[in-house]
């Protein structure tokens, strides 16, 4: 029995939050312990497997065998029914959620998902390690009663992981009155405005939900993170000596050009905006183009959205726009000329050979990102966009919105210093609009900063290419994430012969 138990390879179960920013890492990250010889199993909704399946389908496509050894074993993806709790049919997914009702059912669906996890355990399957989403705070408790150790996944920085404890742990909103608050206890200084934090006294609710996810996390086996060892050492270090916690770092799980299986993408494959978006980037010299996007669940005001129109056309660069429906809210996103948009804009982008292009929906990131022409990421701060950003070797203007993004930007901004900000100062849901405007002359200016010819924009340029060579490195056979895949590995498969 025991030499069945040395042959049959390790089995990881998935479990991702369903939102497309948790949804690609996790299929992405899947695919890389696949090609170790992992048996992998993503565990999530039919709308939700529908988004993974094609990276699913190209990783095992990709795999490859020998005559003496057979191919790493298949990724597999497990449909579950998605809970019945009121939402419209195929509704599974965070980008689908109109209001607060809808976000409220979706909420409540979250922690019904716990009767079809169980089931999987009771059918007869028993992986050896789950790796769940943090916001499964139940899965926990729910992997213990089988006996298989939950790793925690929550799709963050490391630094912004710390940045949350510290406010968790101290609260220092509470005992600062200030506008500027400090966060104690970290590897350097990190100062945020008020309004840049979740203030429990005005988000009860929200504080109390990261309290309990950190207190689950910290009860896990262990997190893993979609990052790596060069990128923030001290936050490594930090989280497992002064924290005492057991991390892996395996990322980046998705390196710019989409060269390993799940993000590799062909150009048949893309939408007509996509394909078209590649050749038209053909055209430009090489970095002159800022690349414009904010995720899938980013909301916009009208009056924001026509000043970022605005400050695009005065950057005077060609720029790449990526306008999602829930980027653009209900404001027209599929019009060819919303009301929003200031006069003449629309001229920029009419011509094949003008200075800008519009993508309407989803847009292929790591080939753009990877493209020779790009020359600055105008981004969210989304983990997964910053993580692409780095590994590309693109210097990014900084717009957080909400979650981690305003982490996210000090990290950028301040410890690796490869941007340049636009001042966003308030933290709102992704479901909110009620931001401040950036001033169209700030973007501008933002935008010049990181690809005009001074020494500060030099600066930022040189140590965005030094960081995609680390990140490239990490990944590689003699690298740190390759190094951590391996000792998880190894540290799975001891526990199982014991």
């Amino acid at each position: 029995m025991a030499g069945d138990d040395e042959q049959r390879p390790l089995h990881i179960l998935f479990f991702p939050y369903p939102a497309p920013g948790h949804l690609i890492p996790i299929a992405d990250m899947a695919a890389l312990f696949a090609t170790r010889g992992v048996k992998c199993t993503i565990l999530t909704t039919p709308v939700n497997s529908a988004i993974i399946r094609p990276a699913v389908d190209r990783a095992n496509n990709a795999r490859r065998g020998t005559a003496d050894a057979p191919p790493p074993p298949a990724i597999q993806i497990s449909v579950v029914p998605f809970p019945d709790v009121g939402l419209p049919p195929g509704v599974e997914n965070a980008t689908g959620l109109t209001g607060d009702a809808d976000r409220d059912k979706f909420l409540h669906a979250i922690q019904r998902f716990r009767e079809p996890f169980e089931r999987f355990f009771s059918g007869g399957c028993r992986p050896d390690a789950v790796v769940a989403d943090s916001h499964f705070q139940w899965s926990v408790d729910a992997a213990a009663e089988h006996g298989v150790p939950r790793l925690a996944f929550l799709g963050t920085s490391m630094f912004a992981r710390a940045c949350t404890d510290s406010m968790l742990r101290n609260n220092p909103l509470a005992s600062c009155p200030d506008a500027v608050v400090s966060l104690p206890g970290l590897p350097h200084r990190v100062e945020m405005l008020r309004s840049q934090m979740v203030d429990p006294s005005k988000r009860p609710e929200n504080f109390a939900f990261f309290q309990r996810v950190n207190a689950e996390d910290q009860r896990s086996y262990g997190e893993v993170f979609n990052s790596f060892h060069e990128l923030e050492p001290d936050y490594v270090e930090h989280y497992r000596t002064t924290l005492g916690h057991r991390v892996w770092l395996v990322g980046p799980v998705a390196p710019a050009g989409g060269d390993m299986g799940a993000t590799k993408v062909a150009t048949n494959e893309l939408s007509s905006d996509g394909a078209g978006c590649l050749r038209w980037l053909d055209t430009k010299p090489a970095g002159s183009v800022v690349y414009v996007s904010f995720g899938t669940l980013s909301s916009f005001s009208p009056a924001e959205l026509r000043e970022l129109a605005r400050g695009l056309d005065l950057s005077c660069k060609n720029f790449v726009w990526v306008i999602s429906h829930a980027g653009a809210g209900a404001h027209n996103v599929t019009d060819a000329q919303p009301e929003w948009m200031p006069e003449g804009f629309a001229e920029l982008t009419a011509r094949p050979g003008g200075r800008g292009f519009i993508i309407r929906g989803w847009a292929p990131q790591t080939l753009i990102l990877s493209h020779p022409a790009l020359g600055a990421f105008l981004t969210h701060c989304g983990w997964n966009s910053t993580l692409e950003a780095v590994s590309a070797g693109v210097p990014m203007v900084t717009w957080p919105r909400y979650g981690d993004q305003f982490f996210n930007e000090k990290l950028v901004m301040e410890v690796l210093q490869v941007g340049a900000s636009v001042g966003a100062c308030d933290y709102a849901s992704f479901m909110e609009t009620h931001h401040g405007v950036v001033r169209a002359e700030v973007v501008a200016e933002s935008i010049g900063t990181v690809m005009g010819d001074g020494e500060e924009g030099q600066a930022i340029r040189s140590k965005a290419r030094e960081l995609a060579v680390k990140a490239r490195w990490a990944v590689g056979n003699a690298g740190s994430s390759y190094g951590d895949v391996g000792r998880l590995m190894e540290e799975l498969m001891a526990r199982r012969k014991t």
